[in-house]
């Protein structure tokens, strides 16, 4: 239902037809943004930021609250679940069984559990939590819902608007796959109505061969920095492009890319100690992950991590089961080994980590159709995140939700308080205006920075 692809990042060939196309996405396996892109920008007041980076982990389809960080174990049947809560390192918080880790690194954590919004379509709601902004579609059906150029851009396109860069390194890598299922590509993933100048990268990991190698991208053996730029002089020289031509862009952010190396060793896991490999899990979350890691120290500001491909935590049917056995436990290794190996690093601090999902889960347990294994269905009126890094204070819990875990009864934090949260760590003020492709000056974010992270007065 949800097939995979299967295309890995790609080095670049040697021969003369590809060296002169370097650039092209199809290269790479990469969405390369260009350069130059028309910029009218008003910042108002930014504020300094505190982190370097952003690692946001998506948990496509929907972690439940009830069976992850925000247990009812005093529910009623039907609502409770079949898992138990467990003491974490923090004495006021509990955890699901099967979080083992990351209930150790409880210490770490800021676990906000009022999430909300009113949107329980998938596509609609992911472009809520990766952008911070309301999507606008053409219908009602799900494929008048898919990804346009009038969404609005997610979060490292619109750093990339405002701060692009030329060294090589871009603002923004999506891993490991896009979200797209069968004519369906869920809209905010891109650069939206700023155009794919601004596009993050899409480096694809193969889901089904989580320990395959992937290549570096570096340059081809006898072709050393000095000599592409001569070669990129020559091809300036006999092509004519103009300023707005973004295959030229394309052409140049490859070739300072390739020049500055960082990404290119960033991509290349066979740099890593076997037994750090083993600590994220030999499988696509923590391959993803260690990825995540690695393309943050080399200095992308923003990662965005997909456990799974689209809609692998949407739990319909054997809702529990899955939890069990294929999700929770992968997910819990994976990210115990990113927070302990920033920590170690020295990067915790400077690097903010937050995982969610695009909503909750139902309070109900119940089949699908009658002879299913029961699961939980959509629910965006209640969800939790999971904060850590950057400045955020650990071992907190932030927010409630009622006896049920259906409402909040606390203050609630909407998607647009996740982007002015992750726009300030960055030192970007979420007042910034853009502007549409008509012109029209668009605030970046609505929301208010969630507080609340950064002090020990939980709500």
């Amino acid at each position: 239902m949800n097939p995979p692809e299967s295309n890995l990042a790609r080095g670049f060939s040697t021969t003369r037809r590809a060296f002169l196309q370097v650039g092209y996405s199809g290269l790479l396996g990469l969405g390369l943004p260009g350069l130059l892109a028309g910029r009218e920008v008003k910042t108002v007041g930014a504020r300094p930021g505190r982190a370097k980076s952003v690692i946001v982990i998506l948990l496509s389809g929907g972690l439940g609250q009830h069976d992850s960080f925000d247990m009812k174990p005093e529910a009623p049947d039907g609502i409770r679940g079949e898992f138990k809560p467990i003491d974490t390192a923090v004495p006021a918080i509990k955890m699901c069984e099967h979080l083992p880790g990351l209930a150790a690194r409880a210490n770490k954590l800021a676990i906000v559990r009022s999430m909300a919004h009113p949107e329980g379509n998938h596509l609609l709601a992911v472009h809520r939590v990766l952008t911070g902004q309301v999507s606008n579609p053409r219908g009602a059906n799900d494929i008048d819902r898919v990804a346009s150029r009038d969404d609005f851009p997610c979060y490292a396109a619109v750093l990339d608007h405002l701060r692009h860069r030329r060294d090589g390194i871009p603002s923004g890598v999506a891993l490991p796959t896009r979200l797209i299922e069968g004519p369906l590509t869920w809209p905010g993933q891109d650069a939206g109505f700023l155009g794919p100048r601004n596009d993050p990268w899409q480096l694809r990991l193969d889901p089904s061969k989580p320990e395959a190698r992937d290549d570096s991208l570096a340059l081809p053996a006898g072709l050393d920095p000095e000599r592409l730029h001569h070669r990129r002089h020559l091809l300036s020289q006999a092509t004519t492009t103009s300023p707005d031509d973004a295959f030229s862009d394309q052409q140049d952010a490859a070739i300072a890319m390739l020049c500055n190396g960082k990404v290119g060793q960033a991509l290349d896991l066979d740099r890593e100690d076997p037994r750090l490999i083993d600590r994220y899990g030999r499988h696509l979350y923590g391959r993803s992950l260690l990825m995540a890691r690695r393309l943050v120290e080399s200095g992308v500001p923003i990662v965005q991590a997909t456990m799974g491909i689209v809609q692998t935590w949407d739990t319909h049917v054997a809702n529990f089961p899955r939890l069990k056995n294929d999700l929770l436990p992968p997910l819990d290794r994976a990210v115990s080994a990113l927070l302990d190996d920033l920590d170690a690093r020295g990067m915790l601090d400077e690097t903010l980590v937050v995982m969610l999902g695009e909503f909750g889960r139902t309070p109900r347990i119940a089949p699908l159709k009658p002879g299913d294994v029961p699961g939980r269905d959509h629910w965006p009126n209640v969800f939790p995140a999971v904060f850590a890094g950057g400045g955020v204070v650990g071992g907190q819990l932030i927010g409630k939700s009622d006896k049920l875990g259906a409402f909040p009864i606390s203050r609630a934090f909407s998607p647009p308080d996740l982007a002015a949260t992750i726009y300030s760590a960055l030192g970007v003020d979420p007042a910034t205006e853009v502007r549409d492709r008509f012109g029209r000056p668009l605030r970046i974010c609505s929301g208010e920075v969630m507080t609340p992270l950064y002090t020990t007065a939980a709500v």
